[in-house]
């Protein structure tokens, strides 16, 4: 008998099947040390940096969590904090070498998991499910910017 999931629950499996991906991809290519909690920070970081309480806010921390998430993300070498240039009193985290060099390989990790995706339910599906998606964010993202 099949279950009858909500669908929050049949967004987030698939999610964290991505997510388990990317992780062990990461790992694969020696950055084990990173946490799930660490990397779910780490992808908030802008380009141009972020302020310790936006990565609190869209990673959905308190301000001490993401505070205590980068102090460990800076010792590791992903992070580094630097003045903010518009307003003297603020710093930002900023992406380190390091950490930029995990972009490609979480990239290659989601291409592949896309690509079997793809091979599974077929490509007009899954173009099907990425516009769904797409529009579900308008109204469910806050951070989503047209």
């Amino acid at each position: 008998m099949a279950e009858n999931l909500n669908v929050g629950l049949l967004l987030f499996i698939p999610y964290r099947a991505v997510e388990n991906r990317v992780f062990a991809a990461l790992a694969a290519a020696g950055h084990g040390d990173i946490t799930l909690a660490q990397g779910r920070l780490l992808q908030r970081v802008d380009d141009g940096g972020s302020r310790l309480s936006e990565l609190a806010e869209a990673a959905q921390v308190t301000k001490q969590t993401a505070g205590y998430l980068v102090d460990q993300l800076e010792r590791a070498g992903y992070v580094e904090r630097t003045p903010d240039p518009t307003d003297a009193r603020a710093r930002l985290v900023r992406l380190t070498e390091r950490a930029q060099a995990l972009k490609p390989i979480g990239d290659a990790a989601v291409a592949e998991v896309e690509a079997e995706w793809v091979a599974h339910l077929g490509r007009r599906r899954m173009e099907q499910l990425h516009d769904t998606l797409t529009r579900l964010r308008e109204i469910t993202d806050p951070y989503w910017k047209p």
